[in-house]
């Protein structure tokens, strides 16, 4: 459904399947020595080779990895000296020390190779193989060797096989050969250096050949490499090539790539893809599947088809199954390396916050479907909303969370934690201005477009519960001790004492005129209309949040020290604050002079995030009608989003395919924003252009709740993104 009839005017987003991979990952016992080789038959049967013999994947799935366990199916395989594993005409292949065989066939397939150090095999037409042990090369089929070379000074490191031309390419480590299917003709068409790997891709259109630094296109009919190396790649120390169901793929020592048509990568790198960062094989897994063989493991790269709407309530069971504290949208801490069985529910500092988004995203779900659950959502993270002004002594304040005694040593920021009035419970002071702000915002869309009484009247005495204690309070948020709290403040000594060029002059501006036109338009109390209108006109903040974002910056040298600290570099929590209470400013202006007047301020922000490709802040910018607020972007975001959520070590910076930029103000540090696919998992107040996460690998999981639901339900309600369609 559409909010309003101008919003009607804008494009939308049809909800069409795409393609959602994610990863399911097997750990190598360390028992079970190296990994040599992946493959898998037609009967969906995947098999690993490792030095000490063959495994499995075992017990493994989305988000609860497995191992790898020693495959016992054939007891007499066991004791065969493998060496390497493939597959042929969709069966499993293996060569030992003596021959080329298989269980397939009636276990038939028996080709005498004679070079008992052989550890390179393809198979060619009509069960012929070529072997190699590195040096010498054999042609061999059932009835025997049908021919024997070398490759002079040089080292055989890889062959493929050439159907249609009936050809075997044999790659050295500095030349490519081919051998003739049938005149056993061994000719050298390439020299180079330093080869690593290589792959016939594009239907054999290319030879690929990967080395230590980047990779050769060459041309199999002219003979001829194409172009230049490539080294512009997420890393140039390549490993294996392979092209799997058309697409072409790398190993390197720090992750796996694919190659897009657009002629960039998208890039699997840390545990929520692989095992271990060391790609040594990849190849075709069942059912489309990617298999990507690590030293530490196997992973499995999944493409699922999904809509928006199918990927929404893939989260929605995520919050509710592992995310809701008393009702608070939580994280999920101290787990074991991913292990979501030993997490706990964790406290934060913006509890009401991260609950405002997520309850905000339940309205809009509700708005949108009118489901009995969203609703049912809605009643408990408000229960939990509403407890924040209960669970302490000062009327009107919020709290910043709640949790039972006696674990304030156990929580975050212990200093912060006061008894409450109420027996066993603590609650936690100094609320900020963040808090503040998503609070009123989660009320305002609850007010006006939840059709329950009860919920409306809740959520409205909310406002104005809070509100009023600001305005009692001279424009400052009071805590338990009768001082203001550090960030809640929007009197005008505070705010004008900034600089103008300091955000937080332009920021606190426009949040307290966007709290105040929300309590206005749902209480109809003349004291927020009359604060809003003489905070705008006497006091300058219609200015304030009206001046460009382009003047954003350092203070000057002669401002206070306090300005300075506040504006050492871009704050992206502070964007957060803006886009949320964006809503009450734009929604719920008080004239449509004003309204005109919010929305230039609101695109003009917007202009400056764009380089940001954030769903929520573009998705934000739409509720003012505007048609130009990056759609494709928007649902780029929502469809890049993993489905994994969970804080894995990332690294970017080593990356060759990007371009670093120097050290700005606004902290972006790429030229493009990368796929959130590949970059450290963060809220909406994170830098997107943060390239690495170096610290507690697999300790932690985000909720979805404020990270994708919000702006994906918020741009149903909009209109800008439709109901699944195609299913």
């Amino acid at each position: 459904m559409a909010a309003n009839d101008q919003i009607l005017a804008q494009s939308a987003y049809s909800d069409k399947p795409y393609d959602q991979p994610y990863s399911v990952k097997y750990y190598l016992r360390k028992t079970d020595g190296g990994l040599l080789g992946a493959g898998f038959d037609r009967n969906g049967i995947t098999q690993v080779l490792s030095s000490e013999g063959l495994l499995h994947p075992s017990a493994g799935y989305f988000l609860s990895p497995g191992t790898l366990q020693p495959d016992r199916t054939y007891r007499p395989v066991k004791d065969m000296k493998l060496a390497a594993i493939g597959t042929y005409e969709q069966q499993l292949v293996y060569l030992d020390n003596r021959a080329v065989v298989s269980n397939a066939w009636a276990g038939k397939l028996f080709a005498e190779h004679q070079l008992p150090q052989a550890r390179l095999f393809v198979g060619g037409t009509d069960f012929t193989f070529l072997v190699s042990d590195g040096k010498a090369i054999h042609l061999v089929k059932e009835s025997g060797v049908l021919w024997k070379g070398a490759i002079p000074d040089d080292e055989v490191i890889g062959i493929r096989y050439q159907p249609a031309a009936n050809l075997f390419w044999v790659l050295g480590k500095k030349t490519l050969s081919t051998l003739s299917g049938r005149e056993h003709k061994l000719t050298k068409v390439f020299d180079g250096s330093n080869f690593t790997s290589f792959e016939l891709a594009s239907k054999s259109q290319k030879v690929v050949i990967g080395t230590t630094d980047g990779y050769i296109e060459f041309d199999p009919v002219s003979k001829k490499q194409l172009g230049s190396i490539h080294k512009k790649l997420p890393w140039t120390d390549i490993t294996t090539v392979a092209d799997v169901n058309g697409k072409l793929w790398f190993g390197s020592t720090k992750g796996a790539f694919s190659l897009r048509p657009d002629g960039k990568y998208d890039y699997y790198n840390g545990e929520r893809w692989l095992p271990g960062d060391e790609v040594t094989a990849i190849a075709a897994g069942p059912t489309n599947t990617v298999l990507v063989l690590t030293t530490a493991g196997l992973a499995e790269i999944v493409t699922k088809p999904m809509t928006l709407h199918e990927k929404a309530l893939f989260y929605e069971d995520q919050v509710r199954s592992r995310h809701m504290r008393n009702g608070f949208n939580a994280s999920l801490d101290g787990m074991e390396k991913g292990d979501l069985s030993t997490g706990y529910l964790a406290d934060s500092d913006n509890d009401g916050l991260w609950t405002s988004m997520y309850l905000a995203g339940e309205v809009f779900r509700y708005a949108v479907t009118k489901d009995k659950d969203a609703l049912q959502n809605c009643r408990e993270s408000l229960d939990a909303m509403e407890r924040l002004y209960t669970i302490n002594p000062v009327p009107g304040f919020p709290a910043r969370s709640f949790e039972r005694a006696g674990y304030i040593a156990k929580l975050s920021d212990p200093e912060r934690w006061q008894h409450s009035p109420q027996p066993g419970w603590d609650w936690k002071s100094t609320t900020s201005s963040d808090e503040v702000i998503g609070h009123v915002f989660a009320f305002g869309a609850m007010a006006e477009l939840v059709d329950d009484k009860n919920l409306q009247r809740r959520a409205i005495t909310l406002i104005d519960t809070l509100m009023s204690h600001i305005i009692s309070h001279d424009m400052y948020l009071i805590d338990f001790d009768g001082k203001p709290t550090m960030w809640g403040k929007w009197n005008p000594d505070y705010v004008n004492a900034f600089p103008i060029n300091v955000g937080d002059r332009k920021l606190n501006s426009s949040n307290i005129v966007a709290m105040l036109q929300t309590a206005y338009q749902f209480t109809k109390k003349e004291k927020y209309k009359k604060k809003a209108v003489e905070l705008m006109q006497k006091h300058g903040y219609l200015e304030n949040l009206m001046r460009p974002m382009s003047i954003i910056g350092k203070a000057p040298e002669d401002a206070d020290e306090h300005s300075k600290h506040m504006s050492d570099g871009w704050n992206h929590s502070d964007d957060e604050m803006y886009f949320v209470g964006y809503w009450g400013l734009y929604r719920y202006a008080l004239n449509d002079t004003l309204k005109a007047k919010f929305k230039k301020a609101i695109i003009d922000h917007w202009e400056i995030e764009r380089p940001e490709k954030e769903g929520a802040w573009n998705i934000f910018t739409a509720l003012t009608g505007t048609k130009t607020f990056d759609l494709d972007e928007s649902v780029w975001y929502l469809r890049e989003f993993p489905l994994d959520l969970i804080d894995w070590e990332i690294r970017n910076s080593h990356r060759k395919d990007i371009e670093l930029l120097p050290d700005n103000f606004r902290k972006q540090t790429t030229k493009e924003v990368l796929s959130p696919g590949e970059r450290p998992i963060q809220r909406h107040n994170g830098n997107t252009f943060t390239l690495d996460r170096n610290r507690g690998n697999g300790k932690s999981e985000h909720s979805a709740g404020d990270i994708w639901l919000l702006p994906y339900w918020m741009g149903r309600y909009l209109g800008v993104i439709s109901a699944p369609v195609g299913k």
